[in-house]
């Protein structure tokens, strides 16, 4: 056992580093890319200064460490940036957009349903029966069904 820590050397280091952020790309979670970056740095290191085996996994207990502690905030760097943007706040949300404006129908809402067409697209609503040509009020969208007020 202790011949194979006497052996590690800057390649097995670099060649796990690789394998571990080969194995992220299989099971993506963000957490092996962290670890395959501390054994590169620890094969960079080694390659520069040729530390004792008991050094190489120091260093890469302590990268590990931080790798543990870059996780979460990576998720939390990336759950941000998710976040949606200012410029075009109902981006994949199209439904979202059309509340509060006023359309014809196009056929009349019997028995709670009916259609509306919007731009190139005929939109399901619902709402109190109304005949069709009559002006109505979209006041809730729930992906694509349009809930529509009287205007």
């Amino acid at each position: 056992m202790s011949d194979m820590f006497v052996t590690l050397g800057t390649w097995n280091w670099l060649i796990f580093g690789i394998i571990l952020m080969a194995l992220e790309l299989l099971a993506p979670g963000i957490f092996l890319f962290w670890l395959g970056l501390a054994a590169l740095l620890v094969g960079l290191l080694s390659f520069a200064f040729a530390p004792g085996w008991q050094l190489q996994i120091l260093l890469f207990a302590l990268f590990a460490l931080f790798a543990l502690a870059a996780v979460p905030l990576w998720r939390r760097l990336a759950r941000a940036s998710a976040a949606p943007s200012q410029d075009n706040p109902f981006l994949n949300r199209r439904s979202a957009a059309l509340v509060g404006r006023e359309f014809t129908l196009e056929k009349p809402i019997v028995g709670g349903n009916g259609t509306v067409r919007i731009d190139d697209t005929v939109w399901r609503v619902a709402g109190p029966d109304t005949p069709a040509g009559s002006r109505v009020r979209i006041v809730q969208a729930d992906g694509a069904q349009l809930t529509v007020a009287a205007a």
